[in-house]
């Protein structure tokens, strides 16, 4: 049997998120993966080299119960919890996360960010983005995509093992980009087509891509447009992927030492493996990895939600924190980590707080930035920001000009023809860089 493409539901390109490339027992990887590779590499960025781990924590963190603690606010403001300190002199955070307070230094929080909308979507914490804008057109790319389309590979793997854009939970979205520079999800098929079928040896690939080579060559002489074009240079890098195994054997934290298990608590919350596998997908190669962890959309019973999450999150960071700087790739790596929106600084009557976008957080670490600080303030009661508002777009900017992207000139163009900028509010935090 030689079959180019399944039975999967198809995009308006023909292709499917979904196919395989298969010969007889083999499914080399999901089609997509050659098409993903291709589309990279005709980016022809130039990068920093550094990669970026983006977190998102579905439903709306509260800003007052994390890093924005207000204990000298009346009670109906300022709950629970009291603030600690952190090894970083003025950066205070909720005393549920000690061992985040430890690696103070390594992170900085901005607590006045503004220009939210009240949108219970994930866009804009992976572009900076409104859900509407250009939604006709299939919205604005989030960070992952564009770094696929304007970088591409990192240099040491532009032949290699590794795409550029992981998202280990679905959550991203490619935008106009299109799904070329959608990321990797390695969920169940995908995961599986990662490795060499066990039937077939590499001596036996080789072997049937020299028959497709020969089939593809005759299709291209029959096909001017290319379009029927299936094994090419991107191709190879796929096969390069699945048969060094090394992003398969990134996914797989049976291969990492149990004491680093440990530390991160996969043993106690089996979801905090994303934070683990997350460095494991860098140190193999992988740009942008992204994943969605928690729920926090508390409107009710808002403080036992947070004594139940913020301990395993404050455990997985610092020690994704630390794993990244003894591994030697902290200065290399940022880390994000935001919501959609904050939430309200007054307590409800179900012990709750509502949608509050008029004042949250935006977490940053790593990326050889400067760390160590809380930037900007909200007023007394966590309403508003007060001191060094921050648009939103204000953390992108900054961001992409980390990873080596003009984010002042650059544009993409759209599926109409017009030139987009990346971000509208184009300011750098000048604290960070």
């Amino acid at each position: 049997m030689l079959s180019f493409f399944g039975n999967s539901p198809r995009f308006c390109d023909g292709l499917s998120r979904r196919s395989f490339l298969k010969i007889g027992s083999l499914g080399l990887g999901a089609l997509t993966l050659p098409n993903l590779l291709r589309a990279e590499a005709a980016s022809g960025g130039q990068a920093t080299g550094k990669s970026l781990i983006n977190i998102y924590l579905p439903g709306g963190p509260t800003h007052m119960d994390t890093f924005d603690l207000k204990p000298e606010a009346p009670k109906e403001y300022a709950g629970e919890f009291k603030p600690i300190p952190t090894s970083a002199p003025g950066l205070d955070i909720c005393e549920l996360m000690p061992e985040l307070a430890t690696v103070g230094q390594k992170f900085s929080v901005v607590r006045s960010i503004d220009g939210m909308r009240d949108e219970h979507n994930a866009k804009q914490s992976e572009s900076g983005w409104s859900d509407n804008e250009l939604r006709s057109i299939g919205g604005r790319p989030g960070v992952g995509a564009v770094m696929s389309r304007v970088l591409g590979p990192a240099q040491s793997t532009r032949h290699g093992t590794a795409p550029t854009h992981v998202d280990l939970t679905g959550w991203t979205r490619p935008g106009f980009l299109g799904q070329v520079h959608d990321g990797y999800q390695p969920d169940g098929v995908g995961r599986n087509n990662l490795k060499l079928n066990s039937s077939v040896s590499v001596s036996r690939l080789d072997d049937r891509r020299s028959l497709l080579g020969g089939l593809d060559r005759l299709r291209q002489n029959v096909d001017a447009t290319g379009m029927m074009s299936a094994i090419d240079s991107f191709s190879e890098r796929a096969v390069g992927i699945i048969t060094s195994g090394k992003l398969y054997d990134a996914l797989d934290t049976s291969r990492e030492d149990p004491r680093n298990v440990e530390r991160y608590g996969i043993n106690e919350r089996r979801d905090l493996d994303r934070f683990l596998i997350s460095r494991r997908l860098i140190d193999a190669g992988v740009r942008c990895v992204s994943f969605s962890w928690g729920g926090w959309d508390t409107h009710g019973n808002n403080f036992g939600s947070m004594r139940q999450q913020l301990p395993p999150l404050s455990r997985a960071l610092a020690a994704l924190i630390e794993d990244l700087d003894a591994h030697g790739r902290l200065d290399d790596t940022i880390i994000m980590m935001s919501g959609e929106f904050g939430r309200t600084p007054r307590i409800n009557g179900g012990a709750g707080r509502d949608h509050w976008p008029r004042a949250a957080f935006f977490f940053l670490a790593g990326g050889g930035m400067r760390h160590g600080q809380a930037i900007g303030s909200t007023n007394s009661r966590g309403e508003v920001p007060q001191d060094r508002p921050v648009h939103l777009q204000h953390v992108f900017h900054t961001l992409y000009h980390a990873l080596g992207i003009d984010a002042d000139t650059l544009t993409l163009t759209d599926p109409n023809g017009r030139p987009q900028y990346l971000v509208e509010e184009r300011d750098l935090i000048r604290e960070l860089v």
